[in-house]
């Protein structure tokens, strides 16, 4: 059963009880996944609860949700180059086939992922990467997260990032 913030990610963000919120950005908060079978694994919540498309924030709004998803990228690209071997690129990705609120997901890529999914889609990885308890987010996912946080810092405009209440 999830836990309460999980059944509302960007309430619980906006509050300050969603764990997984790395940063808050202009228009949104940078988290880490809760899955990390690609370690670094990150997702931009939207702030607005109300918002399911990116289509549905205006224009200001989505251009500045659009360049929290590019920094959250930069900085999970950053992090993952520094620390994590065989790092090869960064996809981003905007669905909303699942979840009924706006987000985007940042996949760090790796040089060791099985040759058969390496060059295809993060969602055809077999179902139980996505529940098995080893892949779960945790303690030791702290560093990386850390230092997303850190290239976050490092490449927002004045202003535009915050860490979390708590920390980061």
């Amino acid at each position: 059963m999830p836990d309460p913030w999980q059944r509302d990610r960007v309430g619980s963000a906006l509050r300050g009880e969603n764990p997984t919120v790395i940063r808050r950005l202009d228009a949104g908060f940078a988290a880490i996944g809760d899955v990390q079978f690609l370690p670094g694994y990150a997702v931009l919540l939207t702030d607005d609860p109300a918002a399911q498309r990116l289509s549905e924030l205006p224009r200001e709004r989505r251009l500045a949700f659009l360049d929290g998803m590019d920094r959250l990228g930069e900085a999970v690209e950053r992090a993952c180059r520094r620390m994590e071997p065989g790092f090869r690129r960064v996809n981003l990705e905007i669905l909303g086939n699942a979840d009924g609120f706006l987000h985007a997901h940042v996949w760090p890529r790796y040089d060791w992922e099985p040759a058969e999914l390496v060059r295809r889609p993060v969602w055809l990885y077999p179902r139980g990467m996505w529940t098995e308890e080893r892949y779960g987010l945790g303690a030791r996912h702290g560093p990386l997260r850390e230092a997303i946080g850190e290239e976050l810092d490092r490449l927002v405009s004045p202003g535009g990032a915050t860490a979390p209440p708590g920390g980061g």
